[in-house]
């Protein structure tokens, strides 16, 4: 029996949720909210699973500690159980990123993420972000 479709709320819930990661990176939660089988699209060099999710989200914090990632818009699907987020972010660059070292400064850009859903997990990611932008800013100049 094929699973019931996700009500609009529930993909919001799934997404904002999702989205709580992005915010002081608390992981606790983390393997609920995503399928075993997560597929990350995005991975940027990672494994594209949820090891490579949790250590990409690692790393961010680990170079921004102050990292906070905030919902701009989310563009439901209900029939394709996607949501689409625009999102901003700011934080303070205090550790290595993008082979940048600390340069202490405060930072702010932009990213859209979709995430698939089913059965009230993330079951897949797809994530741009503005990485001129920010590698502008960590830029000594």
């Amino acid at each position: 029996m094929p699973a019931r479709q996700a009500t609009r709320q529930e993909l919001v819930e799934v997404a904002t949720r999702w989205m709580g990661l992005w915010r002081g990176g608390d992981l606790a939660g983390f393997d609920e909210l995503h399928a075993p089988g997560f597929v990350d699209n995005s991975a940027a060099g990672r494994a594209r699973d949820r090891d490579g999710l949790r250590a990409g989200i690692i790393e961010l914090y680990e170079a921004f500690p102050d990292f906070e990632a905030n919902i701009e818009q989310l563009v439901v699907d209900v029939e394709h159980s996607t949501v689409a987020i625009r999102w901003t972010a700011s934080g303070t660059h205090r550790g290595l990123f993008l082979t940048a070292a600390p340069s202490h400064r405060s930072i702010r850009f932009a990213g859209i993420e979709i995430i698939e859903i089913a059965e009230g997990r993330v079951v897949a990611r797809w994530g741009e972000w503005d990485g001129l932008d920010l590698v502008a800013q960590l830029s000594p100049g």
